[in-house]
């Protein structure tokens, strides 16, 4: 009888993702969120939770890079997992050259514009839907950060008064632009402000559970359909900010105004193709559908044989 010797090993693959699959990661194209971070949590406004597995044949240990920053990160891809596509073995060969380059001191631009064309190649190609719709969010409300109130966080903070700064950073799963501000005490008059500046939106009140926790507001916008209300909903968020600052901060509204005319507004929504775009819509006014229906006109009578007259 021949004995073998056991030793404790890494299973290999994606064997250690729940589920059965064989298949390691990298090459893939990976959605992933604060929970998958190893060293330190994301929601900074160079990422866009969108990377490329460069070394992937342990999930719980997953070496990718971010198509925003092109920052490399150690994440735990164990969990909870969306995968959008797979690159080329070229691309990917390409992409760890670039990354050498730079880490031997190489030009750093070169790496970043490569990786934000293969995001914006695989956004096109997997296209709009409910796997995509947190990216270009993501995405859209990052340049709207980019504009408005640049600094490490994806949020725009907005000084309401003498230390009472409120900041906004959108939800994108819930797709609601929620506003926190210092306290759990209600704040009547940046309520009254989002009602003025988000006039089509759903206003909510958040109720926090703890009296020390912090309150704040959501505007909840509906469900886009397709890119093109994606972009209208960008364009709503950017129109009600800028009404926050002109109501609030006046000098900092015209400033920024200024930055914004002359080099013009962020929009990298409008670099990427909805090839798949449904058939075009438009809003039905209230008075309209409100109104009587309308009735098939009289017919002139039509005398037949045999009627009496």
């Amino acid at each position: 009888m021949q004995t073998h010797s056991i030793h404790d090993s890494r299973p290999e693959a994606m064997a250690d993702v729940p589920g059965v699959c064989e298949l390691p990661l990298t090459r893939a194209v990976v959605q992933y969120r604060d929970g998958h971070e190893i060293d330190m949590p994301g929601g900074r406004i160079q990422d866009v939770g969108l990377a490329v597995v460069l070394e992937g044949r342990y999930a719980a240990q997953a070496e990718v890079i971010d198509v925003g920053s092109a920052e490399v990160k150690r994440l735990d891809l164990s969990g909870e997992l969306v995968v959008l596509d797979w690159v080329y073995e070229p691309t990917l060969d390409h992409l760890n050259a670039l990354v050498r380059e730079t880490a031997q001191g190489g030009d750093r631009s070169a790496l970043q514009r490569f990786c934000f064309q293969v995001g914006l190649r695989v956004l096109e190609r997997s296209g709009y839907g409910p796997l995509t719709r947190s990216t270009l969010l993501r995405v859209g409300f990052r340049d709207i950060c980019r504009d408005l109130d640049l600094h490490d966080g994806t949020s725009v903070r907005i000084e309401l008064g003498a230390r009472r700064i409120v900041r906004a950073h959108l939800d994108y799963d819930g797709n609601a632009l929620v506003f926190r501000t210092p306290t759990s005490a209600v704040d009547p008059a940046l309520e009254a402000a989002l009602l003025e500046a988000f006039p089509a939106a759903d206003l909510r009140r958040i109720v926090p559970v703890d009296p020390a926790a912090t309150g704040g507001c959501q505007v909840r916008f509906p469900l886009p359909l397709d890119l093109a209300e994606l972009r209208g909903q960008m364009g709503a968020i950017r129109r009600g900010l800028y009404a926050l600052f002109e109501r609030f901060e006046p000098g900092r509204h015209r400033s920024v105004r200024e930055v914004v005319t002359t080099f013009g507004a962020r929009a990298t929504l409008a670099r990427i193709r909805d090839r798949r775009a449904p058939a075009a819509t438009r809003p039905i006014e209230r008075a309209v559908a409100a109104a009587e229906p309308a009735t098939e006109p009289e017919r002139p009578a039509v005398a037949y044989e045999g009627t009496v007259h």
